[in-house]
């Protein structure tokens, strides 16, 4: 693919993810184009369907949240960075609850424990990291956060958590993976 064309499908994703992110399964490709700054013609070249888009979307929030793992296990602070990861992996979930319902709407099911169970050698890592400084207690097992990742993700899709229930969930799931005082 030729640079501008590399260009342009990155703007339209960037775009795509802010329209479907404030207009939900109301929004259209012409507003994607448009906050893209491109021809709708272009969209269509990269993404024949608003079906291939999403999709797109999907593998790109991915994308992100294993770049997210592997740049907190090089470099996050270890007695911080599985907490991180665990903020930033909910918040980038209830940004792309619009995409993952209309996905849904489209009858393609987004798994959830599949894609985050690629991520258990990062998590773990993240964990033992946590644990070696004292901030994650030492009972806390992999399969434990695991099972909290896909329950939180879960509940941001399906329960629709406003940021308010979030944040308040969150600070509750992270209290629990702290030694006890």
């Amino acid at each position: 693919m030729r640079a501008d064309a590399r260009r342009n499908r990155e703007r339209i994703l960037e775009a795509a993810e802010e329209v479907f992110a404030v207009a939900g399964p109301d929004a259209s490709t012409e507003e994607v184009a448009r906050r893209a700054g491109v021809a709708i013609g272009t969209v269509f070249r990269h993404f024949p369907t608003k079906a291939d888009l999403l999709r797109a979307l999907m593998k790109r929030l991915l994308q992100q949240v294993t770049d997210d793992a592997a740049e907190l296990v090089a470099g996050g602070d270890p007695a911080g960075a599985l907490f991180e990861f665990v903020a930033r992996l909910v918040e980038r979930t209830a940004a792309n609850r619009a995409v993952v319902n209309l996905l849904a709407a489209e009858g393609m099911e987004v798994p959830i424990t599949g894609p985050l169970g690629s991520l258990s050698d990062a998590v773990g890592e993240l964990l033992a990291r946590g644990q070696e400084s004292g901030a994650v207690a030492a009972r806390i097992r992999l399969d434990e956060v695991m099972a909290l990742l896909v329950s939180a993700c879960q509940g941001v899709l399906h329960g629709g958590w406003d940021a308010d229930l979030r944040q308040r969930t969150l600070g509750i799931m992270l209290a629990g993976l702290r030694p006890s005082p």
